[in-house]
């Protein structure tokens, strides 16, 4: 598991505890997590894709890293 990944997993668990530390219902954070947790895995998705289609384009371009 990346350190990214588990960054991740830490804040998708940290967001919810400190809004009901700090005065929100327990009610309605519960939806806190799972939409972190969304939005982490669009971000990894796209960022693989990026490193790939710039992977790619070093390639075609005849930039093949050592």
């Amino acid at each position: 598991m990346s350190t990214a990944v588990r960054w991740a997993a830490f804040g998708c668990v940290l967001a919810p505890v400190v809004l009901v530390v700090y005065g929100a219902s327990a009610g309605g954070v519960m939806w806190v997590a799972p939409v972190l947790a969304a939005v982490t895995g669009i971000c990894r998705l796209l960022l693989r894709r990026a490193e790939r289609e710039t992977k790619g384009a070093r390639r075609a371009a005849g930039d093949v890293p050592r």
